[in-house]
């Protein structure tokens, strides 16, 4: 199985640096998920922009087997659309593969039952109509004022029981590489076909609509082809690394599992922070002075 991540630079530089504690953190967040990735699953893939290459690649020498710069096609793409690297990512693969965030963490490798299913994700999260952090309904009335419809998918999902699911894609994968592939260029369609800028532009930020299109609209393609007779993937089943969102989030289980995902506040935790810088300080300090020199030096924005 193929280990990927994605890096596109522009909504980096743009705000999401801020979710992490300092500048170095994120870099030794990228030195700590390559790292203990790697050892499982030693095919590594970095889709990134030519920024991002020079960063991760040139200046700190992460040694990734293969280095995309794909998302240079998004230079022009609204940085406020941050799932668009991880999607591009997801559209290009060909093998099974799992992508993994640069804040999550593989201490063992995946469980067989998971890695050789047809689609895996972290684990299910359910959510309401009326839901504040999906905020389905905002970008459904926004299509409807334009008099747009929404893929098919989407609609059999709203067209079901007041429960809704939703797959968090902390990591993201399968065999099911055609399904998977489907998926992500149907979600950037979504985003970046012409006739529905309109619908968008109703939306001002649409930064917390990554999460509704990346991962409510994957558990509606899920839903929607696995029952669908003339669909070619037809019978697609999901597995999770966790049953529950509190399984997740229980840390005795996840440490079983072998699995971290540092996730919402914990990236601009001190506490995690220093844990962090620790560990790269025992394990190759090296990096760490190579890290701390590039962001003395560096010209370029990307975590400024």
């Amino acid at each position: 199985m193929r280990a990927v991540w994605s890096f596109w630079s522009l909504p980096f530089a743009a705000y999401n640096h801020r979710t992490w504690c300092t500048p170095l953190h994120h870099l030794l967040g990228w030195w700590l998920s390559l790292n203990s990735a790697r050892k499982h699953y030693p095919e590594t893939l970095l889709v990134t922009d030519s920024p991002g290459k020079r960063l991760l690649v040139d200046q700190l020498g992460l040694r990734f087997v293969e280095v995309s710069t794909e998302l240079d096609r998004l230079s022009r793409v609204d940085a406020d659309w941050w799932s668009m690297g991880k999607l591009v990512a997801y559209s290009l693969q060909t093998q099974p593969f799992v992508h993994i965030d640069t804040d999550v963490f593989l201490w063992k490798p995946l469980p067989k039952q998971v890695a050789e299913a047809p689609v895996f994700a972290q684990c299910r999260d359910e959510f309401s109509r009326l839901d504040g952090f999906y905020r389905p309904r905002d970008v459904e009335h926004a299509f409807a004022q334009e008099s747009l419809r929404l893929p098919p998918e989407w609609e059999y999902a709203r067209s079901k029981s007041a429960a809704l699911t939703a797959e968090n894609c902390g990591i993201l994968g399968g065999t099911q590489v055609g399904f998977l592939r489907y998926y992500a260029n149907a979600a950037m369609e979504l985003i970046l076909k012409p006739r529905h800028s309109k619908a968008w532009s109703r939306l001002a930020d649409k930064k917390p609509y990554n999460v509704v299109v990346e991962q409510f609209f994957l558990s509606a393609c899920l839903d929607f082809h696995r029952h669908r007779p003339a669909s070619p993937f037809r019978g697609v089943t999901v597995k999770h690394l966790f049953s529950s969102w509190s399984q997740a989030y229980d840390g005795n289980h996840a440490a079983r599992v072998g699995y971290t995902h540092l996730l919402g506040e914990a990236k601009t935790s001190s506490a995690v922070a220093k844990r962090l810088q620790a560990r790269v300080q025992r394990e190759d300090p090296l990096f760490l002075r190579l890290c701390e020199r590039v962001l003395e030096r560096r010209s370029i924005t990307v975590t400024a």
